[in-house]
């Protein structure tokens, strides 16, 4: 599956939006594989628990053991969502409704070979649902506001690229070995696969997440998608202000001008530097009135940039 097919149609009716059980399968494999220093913070008050959780849930232990390998995540927890604007409730349903039959199905194609014998027994769905509610209401859902803003954040910045530089610039940065080839051809991945035609496909949906690295989702042969790690969350905590500029208009301001290379929203800003959102805002009010960066609306959000006179600042350090 290295390349889709799409249809000019099909990238015409494609969007960004927000699913919460992307987060959610992303959080279960933080809980499982921490690999990044993010990822290790986050997991830390949440471990015990779910360890515990998995101890008196044999079941769910061989289904956590079964359901990832090094490039595949069970199919059952990567279905592309229905709405344009899924809540977990309804994605969790799409789940309910497999049999335990496909559950087994598609564990077995992740991980060949005899199944745990745990996982043969009657009601395998029922506990892929409360694995997953498990997840969300422990790891995700205390902190939906907050991961929410992160997401809806990359998603205004990504929209405003592809109103700029087209497909191949909202989608430069997505994912490894994900980019948009031009004549209709998305490379999803870097599996030496035949071409996969999403002709017959009525959905093409990009799921920004909390993770490390994305994967595709889908519900054949009518929805595809694509979950990748949110802007924000990987990135370099380090200010790449020059010293002179913050000794100029203080370290807080000279940051953020620094980081405005590229249209950016408050909230974006907010998990960039650290800072509160009033904090920002108040920052962002001085530099507009100075003439250092300018403002404008996407949709229920509002990007800055620097201006001319905000990137000679910076150059200049």
């Amino acid at each position: 599956m290295g390349v889709w097919q799409v249809p000019p149609d099909l990238v015409a009716r494609s969007r960004f939006t927000v699913s919460p059980m992307a987060d959610t399968v992303g959080a279960l494999k933080a809980l499982l594989f921490p690999h990044v220093p993010w990822e290790q913070a986050w997991r830390r008050p949440h471990v015990d628990a779910f360890r515990g959780m998995l101890a008196a849930r044999p079941v769910a232990r061989a289904l956590v053991s079964a359901s990832f390998n090094l490039r595949w995540i069970a199919d059952f927890l990567t279905i592309a969502p229905a709405s344009a604007d899924p809540t977990f409730a309804a994605e969790l349903a799409a789940v309910e409704g497999l049999s335990d039959e496909r559950i087994r199905a598609d564990l077995r194609a992740t991980r060949p070979g005899p199944l745990a014998a745990e996982l043969l027994a009657d009601g395998l769905t029922g506990q892929v649902v409360e694995l997953l509610q498990w997840v969300w209401a422990h790891t995700v859902a205390p902190a939906w506001p907050e991961r929410e803003r992160r997401l809806r954040a990359d998603i205004v910045a990504r929209t405003a690229a592809l109103s700029t530089h087209g497909w191949a610039g909202a989608l430069v940065d997505i994912n490894r070995n994900v980019r948009w080839l031009g004549d209709g051809c998305l490379q999803v991945n870097d599996d030496a696969e035949p071409p996969v035609s999403l002709h017959a496909a009525e959905q093409l949906v990009f799921l920004p997440a909390h993770c490390r690295r994305g994967w595709v989702v889908w519900d054949m042969p009518t929805r595809f998608g694509m979950v990748y790690p949110a802007r924000g969350i990987l990135v370099d905590p380090t200010s790449p202000a020059p010293d002179g500029l913050a000794r100029l208009v203080g370290a807080n301001r000279a940051d953020i001008l620094a980081r405005l290379d590229a249209p950016l929203s408050t909230s974006q800003l907010v998990v960039m530097t650290g800072l509160s959102l009033g904090t920002v805002s108040d920052h962002l009010r001085v530099l507009l009135d100075a003439g250092a960066v300018g403002k404008r609306r996407s949709g229920r959000e509002v990007l800055y940039w620097r201006t001319p006179l905000g990137a000679a600042l910076v150059a200049g350090g």
